[in-house]
């Protein structure tokens, strides 16, 4: 009898088992068939509730509506300038939903939270169902 036949050799599909079967006084060895099935993966984990950081696996959403700060007066006259750094919350929708100054130019806070609360981005896709991120931006004043 072929040996491959025997040892269960080949591809996991085409394995064969061995049965023994009994007619009349002689036994007689059959090989039969059985095709194995591999599992299916799990389902992707669903998608997190809380925003999720910008890094690794997630990708800074694209701005698609930039708006520009107005410059305050009052800082304008003082002649103030920088960068007001700020971390926004982005919604699954790509709105701004939440934005805090994290590095502070006091007469230039309020403008650019009002400028980047107006921003709008790209969706971003955790598993390919959109999920609020968070992310650092910056906003910059120069005088002209």
């Amino acid at each position: 009898m072929n040996s491959e036949l025997m040892s269960g050799a080949g591809p996991p599909s085409h394995r064969m088992r061995v049965v023994s079967a009994i007619w009349g006084s002689g036994v007689s060895v059959l090989p039969v068939t059985t095709p194995t099935v591999d599992p299916a993966p799990p389902p992707p984990p669903p998608p997190p509730t809380a925003p999720v950081r910008v890094g690794g696996q997630i990708k800074q959403p694209t701005k698609v509506k930039d708006v520009k700060p107005v410059y305050p007066a009052i800082a304008q006259s003082a002649r103030v300038q920088g960068v007001v750094i700020i971390e926004a919350t982005i919604g699954p929708n790509g709105a701004v939903q939440e934005a805090k100054v994290l590095r502070s130019i006091p007469l230039l806070d309020a403008a650019a939270l009002d400028a980047v609360k107006q921003w709008q981005f790209t969706p971003t896709l955790l598993n390919g169902v959109p999920v609020p991120v968070i992310m650092t931006v910056t906003v910059n004043f120069t005088l002209q």
